[in-house]
């Protein structure tokens, strides 16, 4: 399972909901993107350490998904499709929706607008 930036956040506030469904998950994986907005949120935070140390405890637990040349070509699919749907999304998403595609696997967010890109299998708490 793809952990969403929302997701992560709830992970490390210790939702139970959240870390409910992320017992039962077979595979953790977050992308790059996802890592990249957490951090830029953990910048701005109050309790910058408290969540620097958690997500440096949590990430050897997952597998890293990086961009690679077959994400762009997945990347550029879902982008045409949901232009020519005139349901497009926030470009972090495009990219994380293709690592979706890429490896097969669903993403855990609260955000309904990954329902719209074909193939994607969005799981909520």
């Amino acid at each position: 399972m793809i952990l969403d930036t929302n997701a992560l956040s709830a992970a490390a506030d210790h939702d139970p909901a959240v870390i409910t469904v992320l017992s039962e998950a077979e595979q953790l994986a977050i992308p790059v993107i996802v890592l990249g907005e957490y951090r830029y949120g953990i910048a701005q935070s109050r309790y910058k350490n408290r969540y620097t140390n958690w997500l440096d405890a949590f990430i050897p637990d997952c597998m890293v998904l990086n961009i690679n040349d077959e994400t762009t070509h997945r990347y550029a699919a879902i982008n045409l499709e949901l232009k020519q749907m005139g349901k497009p999304i926030p470009t972090n998403d495009l990219w994380i929706s293709a690592l979706c595609r890429q490896y097969a696997l669903p993403i855990l967010s609260n955000d309904r607008h990954f329902d719209v890109v074909p193939g994607n299998r969005r799981i909520e708490w």
